[in-house]
């Protein structure tokens, strides 16, 4: 019980206890993982409208004079592309070739940006940054006075619209606007999206977390509006290829062997650039793939992936049923020889030989 009780919070835990959430700890916070189950839940996003609460991401902020310049030493991406309302993926290399974390970088104004991590990788992120900050920057870590909801599935502008004057509509891919909603001012709305199904995050102070969650659900009642957990969350990225920290990439995965080289730009320094560039001209020895299974048979994390011969060559990075495909799909790092699309790769499950293919990622195209 004395693990329970030093889990963190969100401002919304009791909400989802209330409405019958299975909780679970993630991340060191108290999470729910599922309302009606996951399949359900993942459909009712693939085809209407769905709420994820995800606060227990974290928001440092990045501001003063150099704020791009220290964002650009520690981040892969060309932050200097940004223009204000303007998001972009990346991630932190380490000096070791491996990713620190993955992140979204949000300008805000020429001095002031918004940097989102991964829960798990909070403390590890902000040490991080903070040792490179040799420049004239100033670090502010927001997360644990801010909540975060993602509101995903092809119906989410229409659900949200009436509650601000922001044109969620014409909201384009990773920008985002700050502006009051559901009567809370200085709500920040982006448009990235983790699902593939398109929707909104929206960032706001603890304190508006209940009124907003309660707005949300009584504006997108017509549109049958459903509160999502993070079992859904996981399969919907998964058929869309994004990577999950901590299974796709980690400390010891480089970018370019992830298939993360669209961000990783050799046009500035930063931190590993030279080794990484290194890779990038002459290739990696094992690359990340996606794969369908040929034969019967569910991919989990941690299964080996092995040759014809029986030996292993990899290990299954994640994998599911996808409930939009019923089919199995999963992904994996795999020697750079058999990473070409249909190649024919094995999973040892149970101690059978599993035959699955590579494919073409995303899984799922709408």
């Amino acid at each position: 019980m004395a693990a329970e009780t030093s889990l963190k919070l969100t401002a919304l835990n009791d909400v989802h206890i209330a409405l019958g959430a299975k909780m679970v700890p993630f991340a060191g916070h108290n999470m729910p993982v599922q309302y009606t189950g996951v399949t359900d839940e993942h459909l009712a996003v693939r085809a209407g409208v769905g709420v994820f609460d995800v606060s227990h991401m974290g928001e440092f902020m990045v501001r003063g004079p150099q704020a791009l310049d220290l964002i650009q030493k520690v981040t892969s991406n060309d932050a200097s592309k940004l223009h204000d309302g303007k998001i972009q993926y990346s991630c932190f290399p380490n000096a070791d070739g491996g990713i620190v974390d993955d992140l979204l970088v949000y300008r805000i104004s020429e001095e002031e940006y918004m940097l989102v991590v991964n829960a798990s990788n909070m403390d590890k992120d902000w040490d991080w940054i903070s040792k490179h900050n040799d420049f004239d920057a100033q670090l502010e870590n927001r997360s644990e006075e801010m909540s975060l909801l993602a509101v995903q599935g092809p119906h989410a502008a229409q659900a949200l619209q009436s509650l601000t004057r922001i044109d969620l509509a014409g909201m384009k891919y990773y920008t985002f606007e700050t502006g009051t909603f559901a009567g809370e001012d200085n709500i920040l709305i982006s448009a990235t999206g983790y699902t593939g199904a398109g929707g909104f995050e929206i960032y706001m102070p603890n304190e508006a977390a209940e009124n907003i969650w309660n707005a949300i659900f009584e504006a997108g009642k017509e549109q049958d509006i459903r509160p999502i957990g993070l079992a859904a969350r996981d399969t919907l990225r998964l058929e869309m290829g994004f990577c999950l920290y901590g299974n796709d990439i980690n400390d010891s995965t480089s970018p370019i062997e992830a298939g993360l080289s669209w961000i990783t730009k050799f046009s500035k320094d930063f931190i590993n650039a030279e080794n990484l560039k290194r890779q990038k001209e002459e290739g990696v020895s094992r690359k990340l793939v996606g794969f369908e299974m040929i034969d019967r048979g569910i991919p989990r994390h941690g299964y080996p992936i092995v040759n014809e011969g029986g030996e292993t060559i990899g290990e299954v990075t994640s994998g599911t049923q996808s409930p939009s495909l019923k089919k199995a799909i999963g992904m994996g790092y795999v020697p750079s020889e058999l990473a070409k699309e249909g190649s024919t790769i094995y999973l040892s499950i149970r101690n059978k030989q599993i035959a699955a293919k590579v494919v073409k990622l995303p899984f799922y195209k709408a």
